[in-house]
C-alpha cells in the first residue's frame, strides 16, 4: 500500500545540480561519517540527497542485518559531528537486495530508490520507504523486474515527473537482453504499473545503460549506455514521448571512434547533466589522451549534437570516473575518479581517486583543481555523483578507506 505520511521537509535542497557561483578556493575535506560495515552499512557508492532540515540520505550495497544493503540518514548534531541512523536494512531477498543507486523524495516524504538483485524474480525491484507515525520506515515493493522479457538490474537512482511517476534504466534485460529504460506509474488504489519506454537493441542504439536519467525542460529524457553504438564505445541517447503514448529514442553521440590524433574515449557510467544554455556534460571511464577518461561537452548544433571533450583525466585528480558531474551557477564542473592521485596504503597499486573541480577560462580551455586526493585514511575510491548544499559546500561518498575502512561520507567546504 502506498503511504502518503506529513511533509517533512524535502525537495528545498536535494538532489542539487546547480547552486552557488564560484570557484572553491582552499577547499578543506572533513569526514562526516566512517562507515565501519556491520549493521550500519558499508560501502557507500551511491550520490546523497538533503532534505530541507539539512539530513543526508544515501545507501549502502552492503552491510545491513542481512549483508544486503542499507539505506541511511546523517543528521547534523548541535555542537558538531554526524549520526547516522539505518532508515531500511534489506534483510530478505524478496524485498530486493544490493541497493546501487541513491533515493529521492517525492513531496509527502516518501523515499524511492532500486535495487540491483534480489525481488520475485530476481532482477531487482523499485522500492518506497515511508515514514512511520511514532518513527521507523515501512518498505513497500513497487515493481519486481525479472519476469520473462521484462528488464531487469537496475544500477542507477530515479527520476520523478509532476504528476509523480518514476523513471529509471535497468542495465540488462528487455527485449534484446541489452538493458531498457522504464516508467512507473501510479495506479488510483494501489500498486504501480511499467512500462518499457526503450528496449536497447545492443547495436546502433547503444547497450547497457548503468546511471539514471536527466529530464529536460520539455519532458525529454537523457542518459548513457555503457557499450554498443556506432563504435561499440556507448552511447548518449534522448527519449521523446510522442502522441501515441510511445517513446523515441535518438542517439546524440557514439563514443570510441579515434580521431586524428589516434584518441578515443569510451564507456561513459555516469548520467548526463545540463547547463542553462541546453549543453549537456558528463564522463567517461576509460580514453583521452591520458587513457583515464574524459569529461565532455554536448553541443545542440543543427543537425545534430556535436561533442568537445573538456579535459583528459588521468592526472593528479585521478582518473576512471564512475559518476558524472555537476555544475555551479558560474559554469564550474566538480566530479570525482575511482582511481589514480595519492598511491599509497592500501591504494598503493590504483591509488585512491580523488574529487576535482573544472573552470572554463578565455579561448575554450578549461582548468583542473584538485580540491581531494584521497589519501584511504580520509576515503577511497569515490563512485556516486557530488551534491551542494545551498551554501556551495561539496558532498559526496567514498566506497574504501576510512577510520571504518569500509567507506565514508566527505564534505568539501567550498
Amino acid at each position: 500500500m502506498r503511504s502518503k505520511k506529513v511533509l517533512i521537509g524535502v525537495l528545498a535542497m536535494f538532489a542539487v545540480a546547480v547552486l552557488m557561483a564560484g570557484a572553491c578556493a582552499g577547499a578543506q575535506e572533513t569526514v562526516l561519517y566512517n562507515f565501519p560495515c556491520g549493521p550500519t552499512g558499508c560501502e557507500p557508492g551511491s550520490n546523497l540527497i538533503f532534505d530541507a532540515a539539512g539530513n543526508l540520505y544515501g545507501t549502502s550495497p552492503r552491510g545491513g542485518a542481512a549483508n544486503y544493503g542499507v539505506v541511511f540518514e546523517l543528521s547534523p548534531q548541535v555542537g558538531g559531528g554526524w549520526t547516522e541512523q539505518v532508515l531500511y536494512s534489506f534483510s530478505n531477498k524478496l524485498n530486493g537486495i544490493l541497493p546501487q543507486g541513491g533515493v529521492i523524495f517525492d513531496t509527502a516524504g516518501n523515499l524511492y530508490g532500486t535495487t540491483s538483485g534480489g525481488g520475485e524474480h530476481e532482477g531487482g525491484t523499485v522500492f518506497e520507504l515511508s515514514p512511520v507515525t511514532g518513527g521507523g520506515w515501512s518498505e513497500y515493493v513497487l515493481h519486481n523486474f525479472g519476469a520473462g522479457t521484462d528488464a531487469y538490474e537496475p544500477n542507477g537512482g530515479l527520476v520523478m515527473d509532476a504528476a509523480g511517476n518514476l523513471y529509471g534504466t535497468t542495465t540488462l534485460g528487455g527485449a534484446h537482453g541489452d538493458g531498457a529504460a522504464f516508467e512507473l506509474t501510479p495506479v488510483t488504489g494501489e500498486g504501480w504499473t511499467e512500462k518499457m519506454l526503450h528496449s536497447f537493441s545492443g547495436t546502433t542504439d547503444g547497450s547497457q545503460p548503468y546511471a539514471g536519467l536527466t529530464f529536460d525542460a520539455a519532458g525529454n529524457l537523457y542518459g548513457t549506455t555503457l557499450y554498443g553504438g556506432a563504435y561499440n564505445g556507448g552511447t548518449v541517447f534522448e527519449l521523446t514521448p510522442q502522441t501515441s503514448g510511445q517513446w523515441a529514442g535518438k542517439v546524440l553521440h557514439a563514443f570510441g571512434e579515434v580521431n586524428a590524433n589516434g584518441v578515443s574515449a569510451y564507456e561513459p557510467y555516469g548520467g548526463v547533466v545540463f547547463d542553462a544554455a541546453g549543453n549537456l556534460y558528463g564522463t567517461t571511464y576509460y580514453g583521452g589522451g591520458n587513457g583515464g577518461g574524459i569529461v565532455y561537452q554536448l553541443t545542440p548544433s543543427a543537425g545534430g549534437w556535436k561533442e568537445l571533450p573538456l579535459h583528459n583525466l588521468g592526472g593528479n585528480a585521478g582518473s576512471n570516473p564512475l559518476a558524472g558531474v555537476v555544475i555551479d551557477a558560474a559554469g564550474n564542473l566538480y566530479g570525482t575518479t575511482l582511481n589514480g592521485g595519492n598511491e599509497h596504503g592500501n591504494c598503493a597499486s590504483t591509488g585512491c581517486g580523488g574529487v576535482y573541480e573544472l573552470t572554463p577560462s578565455t579561448g575554450g580551455l578549461w582548468t583542473e583543481t584538485v580540491l581531494i586526493a584521497f589519501n584511504y585514511t580520509d576515503g577511497g575510491h569515490p563512485t556516486g555523483t557530488l551534491i551542494f548544499d545551498s551554501a556551495g559546500n561539496i558532498y559526496g561518498t567514498t566506497a574504501d578507506g576510512g577510520s571504518g575502512v569500509f567507506g565514508t561520507v566527505f564534505e568539501i567546504a567550498h
